[in-house]
């Protein structure tokens, strides 16, 4: 008999491992940021060996990407027929994302890490935000099939225009109303600039 019948195959990778060093990755970067954390401590945190996370991943840079990846919702593109509707329900969809204790201890996470590390804003930009910034395009794109907005409208400008207003109330909570009803209040604001008047 060939002796590849006989080849004893190497430790399956446990799914149960794998969610135990994402959670660990996750955990690290927000107490102690991208740049201090380490494969090491890592490992030590999920109680596998560093074998076991080198057998997945090559770098820290491609562990944290997976481990963003594994919190990331799906990307949402409204579509009912009308501008206004579907920045509501982006609206909506943000506010069930990044209200959660979860979603603002992430957010925390993400913006100290980025701020203080250019590889990691890098990582979540391109993991993260960039999916969410294409999506948002679509919505724009059926606006001006539709003439509701300008035809030269930039949908990358509008898409940062929302995140810094989401953003700031988030950081910043509105003491008179909702924080949904405060993005929408802006939001109503910043296009009314940019509807279309034909």
């Amino acid at each position: 008999m060939s002796k590849t019948n006989k080849k004893t195959p190497g430790r399956p990778r446990s799914a149960k491992s794998h969610q135990a060093i994402l959670k660990a990755t996750l955990e690290l970067l927000g107490e102690v940021g991208f740049e201090s954390m380490s494969i090491e401590a890592i490992s030590t945190r999920a109680g596998v060996g560093k074998t076991t996370i080198y057998r997945r991943y090559s770098s820290k840079e491609e562990l944290v990407a997976d481990a963003i990846e594994s919190i990331r919702q799906d990307v949402v593109i409204p579509n009912t027929g009308n501008l206004e509707n579907d920045l509501d329900e982006l609206i909506e969809n943000a506010a069930q994302i990044t209200l959660s204790p979860l979603g603002r201890q992430t957010l925390a996470m993400i913006i100290s890490s980025a701020a203080s590390n250019s590889s990691f804003a890098q990582i979540y930009w391109a993991k993260y935000l960039l999916p969410r910034r294409e999506a948002f395009a679509v919505v724009i794109e059926r606006a001006k099939i539709r003439n509701e907005i300008q035809a030269n409208l930039d949908p990358g400008l509008v898409f940062d225009s929302m995140s810094g207003i989401m953003l700031y109330a988030l950081i910043f909570p509105p003491k008179t109303e909702s924080w949904t009803d405060y993005v929408r209040r802006a939001l109503h604001l910043l296009f009314q600039g940019i509807l279309s008047q034909s």
